[in-house]
C-alpha cells in the first residue's frame, strides 16, 4: 500500500468539511484540514450566524414600538451600529475558538493556507506538499457579481456584515433569500431600502402565495421593490453617492449598493481542472450518490456541489461520507422534505412541496390557507399579518407541504418537518390538539379547503 501522510485531507474548514473531518478522525482516520481563511466557513463567519444576529438586533426596533401597546413607556431608544458589529464579531471569535478546539480534540491537523490539488493524492499548501489516500473538496460558495460597468463600487453580503456605519439610502440588487433578509435588517434599522429584482417577484422557487405575501409585508414595512428591473451600469458621484442606470432609462441615486444575485461554487484556482475533476456549466463539482468526483479518491460535498445550499445538508453529507469511508457503512443522503427558513421580516418557514410542485407531481391537491393577525398585534397595533398554508394530496390525504410567513415560523416548521418525514396525513394533523393561544395551533385547526376556482 502507498505510504500517505494522511488518510484524508479536506480542503475547506466550513460546516461540511469540519463535520466530515472530525467524524473521520473519530473513526480512526488520520485527517488534516486545509483552510486559508477562518475556521467555520460561510455559515459561521459570513452567513447564517452573523446574519441571524443582525436580524435579532434589527427586530428590537419594532419590539420597542410594540411595547407601548402593552403599557410600557420606554422613551425613544438609541441604536449604535458599531456596538452591534463589535459584539457580533466577539461571538464569531468565540465560535471559531470552539471549532478549532473540536479539531484539536479529534486530533485533526489544521493546515493554514490555500490548498491546491497537485494530483489525485497530493495537496499543496503554502509551498509544501501533503499526500492522502482520499481528498475531500468542501470549499463552499462565494458571492457572484455580474459583469457591468461600475460593479467595482458594490458590496456583497460579506461586506454588509461589517459596515463601518449605516447608510441613509441603500439599494439591494437581487430577489433571493440573502437579498430579502438584508432588506429587512437595514430597513428596520432606519435605512431607506430599495430592492431591485429582475423577475416579477421575490424568492423564485418558493411557493407563489408565500412570495406574494412576503412582498406585501415587506412593502408595508417600507421596503421599495422594483420589479422586472435590470441595472445596466453604476457610476460614483463627486459627493460619494452612486447612480444606477436602469434598463428602462431611469437613474436611481443611493449611498450604498449591495449585490445579492447569487453564489457561485468556490472552485477556481484549486487545481480541479488540472487533475481532471469534472464540473458542470455553473462551475459546481459533479458527484454521484457517494460524493465521488470523476477522479477516483477525490470527493466533494456541500455548496460546491450545488445541490441544496444549506448548512444542515452539508453537515448531514459530511456524516454520511465519514461513516461510509471509515465506518464501514453504506449510507445515502435523503434530500426529500428538507425544511428551510428565510429570516426575512417577517420570516418564512417551509418544508415539502410548493403548490406548483405538488400539482405537477401528484395532480389533484387540496389547499388550506389562513391569514390572520397575531394575538400580539391586537394590542401593539402593528399592521402585520401571519400566513399559513398546507398542501395535501387529494388521493391519499398525505400532507405534501407546510408553509408559513410570520413570527417564529422557522421554530414551528421545524416540528412540522418531522411530521412530513413520517408521511403524516391531514387527518392526523386534524386529530392533533393545538396549543392555545399560539400561532402554531392554526396548522392543526385548518378545516376549510380553498375553493378550486381560487387555485
Amino acid at each position: 500500500m502507498p505510504d500517505f501522510d494522511y488518510d484524508l485531507i479536506t480542503i475547506g474548514a466550513g460546516s461540511g468539511g469540519i463535520r466530515a473531518s472530525r467524524l473521520s478522525a473519530s473513526l480512526g482516520a488520520k485527517v488534516a484540514v486545509v483552510e486559508e481563511s477562518r475556521v467555520g466557513g460561510t455559515c459561521v463567519m459570513r452567513g447564517c450566524v452573523p446574519k441571524k444576529l443582525l436580524v435579532h438586533g434589527a427586530h428590537f426596533a419594532e419590539d420597542f414600538e410594540d411595547a407601548a401597546g402593552f403599557g410600557w413607556s420606554p422613551g425613544k431608544p438609541g441604536f449604535d451600529w458599531p456596538t452591534l458589529i463589535k459584539n457580533k464579531n466577539t461571538e464569531l471569535d468565540r465560535l471559531e475558538g470552539i471549532y478549532n478546539r473540536i479539531l484539536r480534540e479529534n486530533k485533526v491537523t489544521l493546515l493554514d493556507g490555500r490548498g491546491k490539488l497537485v494530483d489525485a493524492h497530493t495537496v499543496e499548501v503554502a509551498g509544501k506538499k501533503y499526500t492522502a489516500d482520499k481528498i475531500l473538496i468542501a470549499t463552499g460558495g462565494w458571492p457572484s457579481m455580474p459583469d457591468i460597468p461600475g460593479i467595482e463600487h458594490v458590496i456583497s453580503s460579506n461586506e454588509a456584515l461589517d459596515l463601518a456605519e449605516l447608510p441613509r439610502r441603500m439599494v439591494i440588487v437581487g430577489g433571493g433569500y440573502i437579498a430579502v433578509e438584508f432588506a429587512g435588517i437595514f430597513n428596520a434599522l432606519g435605512v431607506q431600502v430599495t430592492e431591485i429584482i429582475r423577475a416579477g417577484n421575490i424568492l423564485r422557487g418558493f411557493d407563489e402565495d408565500v412570495r406574494e405575501f412576503l412582498a406585501e409585508e415587506m412593502e408595508k414595512k417600507g421596503v421599495t421593490i422594483l420589479r422586472d428591473c435590470v441595472v445596466r451600469s453604476i457610476e460614483k458621484e463627486a459627493d460619494g453617492s452612486f447612480s444606477l442606470r436602469l434598463a428602462n432609462g431611469e437613474n436611481l441615486a443611493t449611498d450604498l449598493i449591495m449585490y445579492a444575485t447569487g453564489r457561485a461554487p468556490n472552485t477556481r484556482g484549486i487545481g480541479l481542472e488540472e487533475v481532471g475533476v469534472r464540473m458542470n456549466g455553473k462551475g459546481a463539482i459533479e458527484v454521484n450518490e457517494k460524493f465521488e468526483t470523476s477522479v477516483p479518491g477525490i470527493y466533494a460535498l456541500g455548496d460546491i456541489t450545488d445541490r441544496l445550499q444549506l448548512t444542515p445538508v452539508a453537515l448531514a453529507e459530511g456524516r454520511v461520507l465519514a461513516d461510509n469511508l471509515f465506518g464501514g457503512k453504506t449510507l445515502s443522503m435523503d434530500y426529500a422534505d428538507v425544511p428551510t427558513a428565510v429570516f426575512s421580516s417577517p420570516p418564512i418557514g417551509t418544508v415539502g412541496l410548493s403548490e406548483a410542485q405538488a400539482r405537477e407531481q401528484y395532480g389533484e391537491v387540496d389547499i388550506y390557507v389562513s391569514r390572520f393577525r397575531p394575538l400580539k398585534h391586537t394590542l401593539s397595533g402593528r399592521d402585520e399579518l401571519t400566513f399559513m398554508k398546507l398542501i395535501v394530496d387529494a388521493a391519499t390525504d398525505r400532507v405534501l407541504g407546510c408553509h408559513m410567513v410570520g413570527a417564529d415560523s422557522a421554530e414551528i416548521v421545524q416540528g412540522l418537518a418531522i411530521a412530513l418525514k413520517c408521511r403524516a396525513t391531514k387527518a392526523q394533523f386534524d386529530a392533533t390538539i393545538g396549543i392555545h393561544p399560539t400561532a402554531a395551533e392554526e396548522f392543526v385547526t385548518l378545516r376549510e379547503k380553498r375553493p378550486e376556482h381560487q387555485n
